[in-house]
């Protein structure tokens, strides 16, 4: 596996795969602050181009976080499809976006495809895409979900409205949402990030937004953020989450 290119005379050399993904990135300002960014743009070209070049069963075997140290690293190996890892392992990422590309490529033949993909692998291919590539690439792996809407069909486009407020007022949170609505935002979700992770701050953000959602009948998803502890307590006490259905949709 080579971890090193020469780009207009300069030697740029990466210690592990790692560091590759890192810096290929896109800049980044949580990037920066983690101190995994790449130092310059020369810098983010070359590990493009040393990502491009790796196979698939590069990156598969050089894992960010080890399969001995992490479940999420074993479960995500553990479900690859060996019948489809076999055909594409020696392929190099640049292959592997070129074939995403290929106008004689079916999304049939990407599903197959993708079943022997790890998480990075797709990760490091969206790396060396342009904008426009990742559009035209994910207009052939359509990923249709249902839960109150269906998001996903084609010509359609879903999105989150997130009615954030830095006290966790909630008059803001519910004005913020009336305006999101007003814009027809929030189809995908309507989700909050609170300030404070406690049970009683969480079971009022909840009340706020599944009451909205419940007043007017709204066929969407209702989300607020907090440690999975907080939420189980909160629904414990009351408070809506889960697979919530707003009050026209119970019957």
């Amino acid at each position: 596996m080579k971890l090193k290119t020469t780009l207009f005379g300069n030697v740029y050399q990466f210690k592990d795969v790692k560091e590759v993904l890192a810096k290929a990135n896109e800049l980044r300002s949580g990037d920066v602050l983690a101190g995994v960014a790449a130092e310059s743009s020369q810098q983010r070209v070359a590990a493009k181009q040393v990502l491009s070049d790796m196979t698939v069963a590069d990156i598969r075997n050089n894992p960010v976080i080890p399969y001995e140290e992490d479940c999420v690293t074993r479960l995500i190996q553990d479900d690859v499809n060996e019948t489809a890892y076999q055909r594409i392992k020696h392929w190099t990422i640049s292959d592997l976006r070129e074939y995403v590309l290929n106008d004689e490529v079916t999304s049939d033949d990407i599903a197959f495809v993708r079943k022997g993909l790890t998480s990075e692998v797709v990760a490091a291919v969206a790396k060396i895409c342009s904008n426009a590539d990742l559009i035209y690439g994910g207009k052939k792996m359509p990923v249709i979900k249902k839960a109150n809407t269906t998001i996903g069909l084609p010509g359609t486009f879903s999105c989150r409205l997130q009615p954030n407020d830095t006290r966790d007022d909630v008059q803001s949170i519910a004005a913020q949402i009336y305006e999101g609505l007003s814009f027809g935002a929030g189809d995908a979700v309507i989700g909050v990030n609170p300030v404070t992770d406690d049970v009683e701050n969480l079971s009022r953000v909840l009340d706020t937004v599944y009451g909205v959602i419940d007043k007017f009948n709204i066929p969407t998803q209702g989300c607020v953020l907090a440690h999975v502890t907080t939420q189980i307590e909160a629904i414990r006490r009351g408070a809506p989450g889960g697979a919530y259905l707003p009050e026209h949709l119970r019957q």
